[in-house]
């Protein structure tokens, strides 16, 4: 699961994303998603979602997942 697929992300789980600021790098940022932005089931480059510091990026992986 890479969080591609808008039902496998939860508020709450802890995923690496990357920001706007760094799209086309290799630099991740690690948080916990408090809302998903995307509205669209699938999309190839990640679910966009904003995370519990406020920083807004697409989910590049899933860290943890919630029970």
């Amino acid at each position: 699961m890479n969080g591609c697929n808008r039902n496998e992300i939860k508020a709450g789980l802890l995923v690496d994303v990357v920001l706007k600021k760094d799209q086309g790098t290799e630099i991740l940022t690690r948080g916990i998603v408090k809302d998903i932005l995307t509205n669209a089931l699938f999309h190839p480059h990640g679910i966009k979602v904003r995370l519990q510091d406020g920083q807004i990026g697409r989910i590049a992986r899933i860290l943890q997942y919630l029970k």
